[in-house]
């Protein structure tokens, strides 16, 4: 889905520079008409300024995100420890049993069916996430700190129907 928002934005803003070049070009011509002598250096500034910006956004939006998530997957598929539980490309969960070179053996469900895999079908390794989780500090809830989260509504709501009741 964001790789289609990128590509539209894209698309808009390169038809935006394309048709300010070509507005600019027909105002240019009419001042050049009327100098006899079109200025060399605005022309190619108009056509290579535009190019050389879109370029450099489609590098920050598109190609530097998707090489530093490839790159992430591609850490966490050789970072793969016994004992880790992984889910593949194709959705098989399972603990991985044994490390190869280029390939993994994962056990899959409760008749302990071993299947032998590439390290890159790997999409997700979720052992790592859950440890990742643990370690992470804990967010306090700003609104349980003023008195106001949903536990203290509910002790609130028993206490009502408590004191209703006798």
């Amino acid at each position: 889905m964001k790789k289609k928002i990128t590509t539209a934005i894209f698309s808009a803003f390169s038809t935006a520079v394309t048709a300010s070049y070509f507005a600019l070009n027909a105002f240019a011509e009419e001042a050049a008409d009327a100098a006899q002598q079109p200025a060399m250096g605005s022309t190619v500034t108009t056509l290579i300024l535009p190019l050389v910006i879109v370029f450099a956004l489609m590098y920050f939006m598109l190609i530097r995100p998707q090489k530093k998530q490839e790159q992430e997957l591609k850490n966490m598929q050789n970072s793969l420890e016994i004992g880790d539980e992984i889910v593949t490309r194709d959705g098989i969960i399972g603990m991985v049993v044994r490390i190869g070179k280029d390939s993994i053996v994962v056990e899959t469900g409760g008749d302990r069916n071993k299947i032998r895999l590439k390290t890159w079908a790997v999409a997700e390794n979720v052992t790592a996430k859950e440890r990742m989780a643990a370690n992470a500090p804990k967010k306090e809830n700003p609104l349980a700190a003023a008195g106001l989260s949903n536990e203290a509504d509910t002790k609130k709501s028993k206490k009502k129907k408590e004191d209703s009741e006798e």
